[in-house]
């Protein structure tokens, strides 16, 4: 199960504090071909993970650029899959190589063509010098992106904190390691690795 953990808080009280902090695994898909983090070839703008199996090749799960955007997947647990329907991973993609829309518009065109993917959760966020936003969008909930406000969420392979014991017991987990003030960034590193090996 694909899953992702973060605490958006877009004016940390401490100066010392992050304005983000994401944990994120990729727990499915283990036999398809993909490429580690790693700059994008000559475009040293994009840091992500990528596919590389035929009809995939340039997707990503997760990723972040240089300009301050950054976004994440996962796939919306469903009995039956469409094998026909557009690769998801090019909505991670798209977004990061995109230069005119911003978090919230990009969510709001991929809410229009939904249809045309299996299920998915989409986060999109732009960290500016004076406005933060993180969206999210899942194209088996609401029709509409919603912004998100400061907080620490959870998404696993249905909506967005759907209560699922994992992902109950993992953000809480998270929280715990989040909010301690007395570790390092390495510790925070750390510990945030084994929320993630729970």
């Amino acid at each position: 199960m694909c899953i992702i953990f973060f605490k958006f808080d877009p004016r940390p009280a401490s100066k010392n504090a992050y304005r983000l902090i994401l944990a994120a695994n990729r727990d499915e898909f283990y036999n398809r071909p993909s490429k580690a983090a790693d700059f994008w070839g000559t475009n040293n703008e994009i840091l992500s993970g990528l596919d590389l199996e035929y009809g995939k090749e340039g997707g990503t799960w997760l990723g972040i650029n240089k300009r301050g955007k950054l976004a994440g997947i996962t796939n919306y647990l469903e009995s039956h899959s469409n094998p026909d329907a557009q690769g998801r991973g090019f909505l991670v993609s798209n977004y990061l190589t995109d230069k005119d829309q911003d978090s919230y518009s990009y969510l709001k065109k991929v809410s229009l063509e939904g249809h045309l993917y299996n299920g998915f959760n989409l986060i999109t966020a732009e960290f500016r010098a004076k406005q933060d936003v993180v969206c999210y969008y899942g194209n088996r909930g609401s029709p509409e992106p919603i912004h998100l406000k400061a907080g620490i969420y959870g998404l696993s392979n249905s909506l967005l904190d759907t209560p699922w014991k994992k992902l109950l017991r993992g953000k809480q987990h998270f929280s715990s390691v989040v909010d301690d003030q007395t570790l390092s960034c390495d510790g925070l590193v750390q510990e945030l690795l084994g929320v993630l090996n729970n």
